[in-house]
């Protein structure tokens, strides 16, 4: 009955209602609890109050029949929190069973959770890892094998108010000889008698089990769920701070989801209408000195401003040169003219499209000192300064083992993890596509390593982070360390590593052996039941499906090494293991044992939580590839941690610089912060050639386009190495949205009305904020989320939540859309096994079913590059981004080196820009939320596959000019080398001055030249082709992963790229090359022997073949190997298609018999 429903609290209906609040004697009774008003809402609006006698009188009408407790919500009357049956122990047990299980589940199959004896063999543990399936606890004291009491209901008994759980002996040990302080918070034991200990354990699982539990420290999960802060009650005098109950009963103020709004004419501010959004602001924030997070730093006008004016200039001389050469045909090759005229004017069109949105470029700084001043300094709203900073959810994808080697991914995990940012905020998901055992026991293995790697990175400030690269570090590593036992640490820490690469290696052999041991067990088992049942009868064959058996002795219930039904790379149900459970609120210092292999006395040994997830894929579904997985990726962590803010990293994409999420904060918690749905941060690259070959480092784009872009509403996303904001990516526009902004087509089509500002001031501030523009106003509620969204109620009820975390801090009234400070200083709620599973339910196969998934939710599904097309929707929603180039690479990764695998790579790319073209994500079709530069910068993403076209025609137009003596003008008169001549000097210093504002060498430009014409040449061509018969015939098309693994020549670290690996992407630009080095001897002979010789033409068609050679240099020393092998299949398609073209040339124009009289007619071979 929602008429009569009021506020349905957690606690049951049935408790009896203890209204006695009288002052009585003390005595060891515990407090009454509060009191329950029961009441209904009549017809008017009123809530009448009833006595429970009232309530039980009248229990069987049917009004009465469903009812609600009615609680106002207040900071003083907050939501009441878990079921009464529920404790801070039994939620360390059930965290405690979650971490030890392996949950699977999905379609058509119940949702189950293994207990795991061991997730790998025998090792080491860590006090946050899986360590044992047992009933009993092992004690927490590190080299202390005992098993913590249980008191009589079977709850582990805890001595500290910290929840370490150590054994009778240590803690007997504690109190002696330790001073009796408890060896996890170093804080004194309230109880030095082991009797009295387990006393109070009893008493306390009893008062749980028959009286509701007294206010906790902590809110429970409603008061998470609605971001409510629990404000002081002491007054101004006491504390010196804001006091948000006084001022809430004694004004008109209101709540929203945990934000106070002051109305006009509080605290004396009713002459100063400076208030955000209408409402007036304390005291306390007006006078508070505000600093920013972020400066926007512009280029010099010395750069900028000839920058510019080169640009007008180059473009006048285009259309100047354009219009002479269409004036002036050559009348003795028309077809030459043509061809040389479509393909100019094109050229001048793509350059446009590049050039313009180049206009703008800025470069931006960070203050992080600002950052830790504001989100974790104490205040007298957080005294201990414990973080303020929101969650952030770190997304890894892998899909083959054997192409994504899982040493370099588990190095990527243990940079994550290792990284400089509040333990407690931070968790870590790794997607294994492939469902591999052999990723699942790696990913085992880096959390057990990683219990010594972070401790040893925070305490002596390791950077990077990754131990591989550490350890290969050329400088000197002993340099700026200033702790005496630092050589003693790393080299301990050294040896760690390289026990932990071969278990690392060892792990498919491992995982062979184990499989086939126990498979022979198997296949001895059934033989022996067979020859029980058929006695003296022949027996057949026994035939037992080849299984991938875990360290535990069960199924792998993902992909087996003998693929089966269920268990297959397309076919396995979903699976999800807590790797390291969700760390403890508080830091946990190390013990400084002589045990302990390193000194961790002062270190916090905290690990972020850990997930493995392999989302469930069955026969019949479109998984969508790497956009499906990130998609699953984002429900489950929505679920499990919900962190306002997501990071997503390609597995051999590992965190360089350590403080790169605080610098991405920075953006996304400055001043109109909520605006901004990603910070994208540039790819840097490791393992790259000196000379850079290939142009794999992409310098000319990631350091002159994306800063250019980022001037206007901010860089593309580029698939990795991006910081999101959750909201953004569940399709809501973004906050003081103008979407009744007037477009390029208003005049013609009738504009929406407005809501009245009474109306849009009536609508509550979460509603405001999360808003899509597909609907009205009055019609965005949250009822419509099941369509969008799914049927999870636990994934709907974070939306709010993720976005008020998300916003900025309001400590200043410029600070729109702002949270309270101190809203997150909260402790998460504890991981139970509900929350797994129904994170189990939101990876299954059939989920996206019937919702915006892909469509407008997440990522976008329908192209190859799911990521531009992500990154143009939200563009086109208003929401903005900002390009983040720290002093220090944030990320690092590592590219292809070979010629083959990076040609591929480009025609991946480029297959995704035409699909993009093809589809509704085409820039033409934006919205009028777009910027013009910023749309014509996305329409140059989907065109610039068919510049290849034009490319191809004119490198073979110098050949052409040469085999029949003529060029693309009648003669080399002032003029058209006047137009050239202007055209190449502006190019050039236009090139001059991007290297001046972008930083980057002209080597590099150049490098950047040579490829873009070998990629036009070869891989865009082929784009173009494999996108038109998508279109056109529905044909798909399937790409193979890039490989991330190493040569095999361990002595040459660039072996890679003398390796010649044959594709037909090489035709094309081998045969320009063969093409123009006949032609420039044919045209050298022809002059030479011919009666008139025509140097003019000569030399103008030979300059162009040496423009076209000079290019695709790079591309034929590629097919020389290492030392000149090039395969004999380079020299035979060379020699069929020069036979090929010469032939058609003579078919097409053959020798006349006056060849005599003619200029060059006269020409033999000598």
């Amino acid at each position: 009955m929602a008429s009569k429903g009021i506020l349905k609290n957690t606690q049951p209906s049935r408790m009896p209602s203890m209204s006695n609040q009288g002052g009585g004697k003390q005595s060891t009774v515990p407090p009454p609890p509060p009191t329950v008003v029961f009441g209904r809402r009549t017809d008017s609006g009123r809530f009448i109050s009833y006595s429970r006698d009232d309530l039980d009188s009248e229990i069987s009408s049917v009004d009465f029949q469903d009812y609600h407790v009615h609680i106002p919500m207040t900071p003083d009357n907050q939501p009441m929190d878990e079921p009464l049956d529920s404790s801070s122990i039994t939620a360390k047990v059930e965290e405690h069973y979650v971490s030890n299980s392996l949950f699977t589940g999905g379609f058509n199959a119940v949702t189950r959770a293994h207990l795991m004896d061991k997730v790998l063999d025998p090792g080491p543990g860590h006090v946050q890892m899986s360590n044992s399936g047992s009933n009993a606890i092992t004690c927490a004291v590190h080299g202390c094998d005992n098993k913590v009491p249980r008191n009589s209901r079977g709850i582990d008994i805890v001595p500290c108010d910290c929840d370490l759980k150590v054994c009778v002996e240590c803690f007997l040990d504690a109190v002696k000889s330790g001073g009796g302080l408890c060896p996890g918070c170093k804080e004194p034991y309230k109880m030095t008698e082991w009797d009295e200990v387990v006393a109070n354990s009893n008493n306390e699982a009893a008062r749980a089990l028959s009286l509701p539990p007294p206010p906790s420290s902590g809110p429970g999960k409603m008061e998470r769920r609605l971001s409510l802060v629990k404000q002081s009650t002491m007054s101004r005098s006491e504390t010196g701070d804001f006091d948000h109950n006084r001022w809430l009963f004694e004004t008109k103020g209101t709540y929203g989801y945990g934000n106070a709004i002051w109305p006009d004419g509080i605290n004396g501010d009713d002459d100063d209408g400076s208030g955000g959004g209408g409402h007036g602001q304390p005291k306390e924030l007006m006078n508070k000195p505000w600093r920013p997070l972020t400066r926007k730093l512009k280029i010099p006008a010395a750069v900028i401003s000839p920058y510019r004016l080169l640009v007008l200039v180059r473009m006048v001389a285009l259309g100047l040169f354009l219009t002479w050469r269409i004036k002036h045909k050559n009348e003795d090759a028309v077809w030459l003219w043509g061809m040389s005229i479509v393909c100019e004017i094109w050229f001048a069109f793509s350059w446009l499209l590049d050039q313009l949105p180049k206009l703008c470029p800025v470069n931006r700084a960070t203050d992080l000192s600002v950052l830790k001043e504001k989100f974790e300094t104490p205040r007298p709203n957080n005294p201990t300064g414990k973080s303020d900073l929101p969650g952030v959810d770190v997304f890894v994808s892998t899909a083959d083992p054997e192409k994504e080697p899982v040493l370099v991914t588990a190095n990527t995990i243990l940079s994550i993890l290792a990284a400089d940012y509040p333990v407690e905020k931070l968790a870590c998901y790794v997607s294994d596509d492939g469902g591999a055992l052999l990723t699942f026991e790696a990913m085992a293995e880096a959390a057990s390593f990683a219990n010594l790697w972070i401790p040893f990175c925070r305490k002596h400030d390791i950077e990077p982070r990754n131990p591989d690269s550490y350890f290969s570090l050329k400088r000197d590593p002993y340099k700026n360390k200033v702790k005496a036992d630092f050589v003693k640490d790393r080299r301990r820490v050294k040896r760690e590593f390289d026990e932990f690469k071969v278990r690392i290696n060892s792990l498919p052999d491992s995982i062979r052996r184990r499989s086939d041991a126990y498979h022979a067990r198997e296949e001895i088992q059934a033989m022996n039941k067979q020859r029980e049942k058929s006695g003296d009868e022949p027996l057949e064959p026994v035939k037992i499906p080849k299984a991938t058996w875990m360290a535990d002795g069960t199924h792998w219930p993902g992909t087996w090494l003998q693929p089966s039904p269920d268990h297959a790379r397309g076919d396995h149900a979903g699976i999800i293991q807590v790797m390291l459970k969700p760390p403890s609120d508080m830091p946990m210092y190390g013990n400084g044992s002589e045990k302990s292999p390193i000194d961790f006395k002062d270190v916090d040994v905290r690990l972020p939580m850990l997930v493995y997830m392999s989302r469930e894929k069955r026969p019949g579904y479109d998984h969508n590839k790497k956009a499906g997985a990130m998609n699953a990726l984002v429900r489950a962590s929505a679920i499990m941690s919900n962190g306002p803010f997501m990071l997503n990293l390609d597995c051999d994409h590992y965190i360089y610089n350590s403080q790169a999420l605080r610098e991405g904060m920075c953006f996304m918690m400055d001043r109109g912060g909520d605006r901004l749905c990603y910070v994208q941060f540039p790819q840097r690259f490791e393992g790259i050639d000196p000379s850079d070959r290939y142009a794999n480092h992409n310098t000319v784009f990631f350091d002159v386009n994306m800063r250019a872009l980022d001037g206007l509403m901010g860089p593309v996303y580029v698939g990795t190495g991006c910081l999101f904001r959750r909201v953004a990516l569940y399709g809501f526009d973004p906050p003081r949205a103008k979407d009744h902004s007037p477009g390029c087509c208003s005049c013609c089509l009738p504009r929406r009305r407005k809501k009245s500002s009474a109306a849009a001031a009536a609508d509550s501030e979460e509603t405001r904020a999360l808003r899509m523009g597909d609907f009205d106003e009055d019609d965005m509620n949250l009822a419509t989320f099941p369509k969008k969204f799914g049927n999870s109620s636990f994934l709907i009820d974070s939306i709010p939540v993720a976005e008020f975390q998300g916003r900025p801090l309001a400590d200043h009234p410029s600070v729109k859309n702002g949270r309270p400070p101190g809203a997150l200083t909260i402790p998460r709620e504890i991981l139970d096994a509900s929350i797994v599973a129904e994170a189990i339910s939101v990876i299954s196969c059939w989920y996206e079913e019937k919702t915006e998934w892909g469509q407008r939710v997440g990522w976008i599904y329908g192209s190859v590059t799911e990521d531009v097309v992500t990154g143009y929707r939200m563009h086109n929603r208003g929401w903005k981004s900002v390009y983040c180039v720290t002093q220090r690479d944030a990320f690092r990764g590592t590219a292809p080196i070979n010629l083959t695998d990076r040609l591929h790579q480009v025609l991946r790319w480029a297959t995704g820009s035409v699909e993009i073209f093809f589809s509704r994500n085409n820039a033409l079709l934006a919205s009028s939320k777009m910027k013009i530069l910023q749309r014509i910068a996305y329409l140059n993403v989907g065109i610039y596959p068919f510049t290849s076209i034009f490319l191809i025609v004119y490198c073979f137009l110098p050949a052409l000019s040469l085999f029949s003596g003529q060029f693309i003008v009648q003669t080399l008169n002032v003029t058209f080398l006047t137009y050239l001549l202007l055209i190449t000097v502006t190019l050039m210093l236009l090139a001059v001055l991007e290297i001046k504002w972008s930083g980057i060498e002209l080597e590099e430009w150049w490098r950047n030249e040579q490829f873009w014409l070998i990629g036009g040449t070869s891989a865009h061509l082929a784009a173009v082709v494999q996108g038109l018969l998508k279109v056109i015939a529905g044909i798909e098309i399937s790409f193979t992963l890039t490989s991330k693994s190493l040569g095999d020549d361990v002595d040459d670290e660039f072996a890679e790229l003398y390796v010649v690996k044959w594709t037909s992407l090489m035709i094309p630009p081998l045969t320009i090359i063969m093409i123009n080095l006949i032609a420039i001897a044919v045209g050298f002979s022809r002059t030479i022997y011919s009666t008139i010789p025509q140097w003019s033409k000569l030399l103008g068609g030979v300059f162009f073949s040496f423009w076209v050679l000079a290019h695709l240099y790079p591309f034929a020393k590629g097919l020389m190997g290492r030392r000149g092998r090039t395969p004999t299949i380079v020299y035979v398609w060379s020699g069929l298609v020069a036979i090929t073209i010469s032939l058609l040339w003579v078919a097409i124009k053959p020798p006349s018999e006056n060849a005599a009289s003619q200029i060059g007619g006269s020409f033999t071979f000598p």
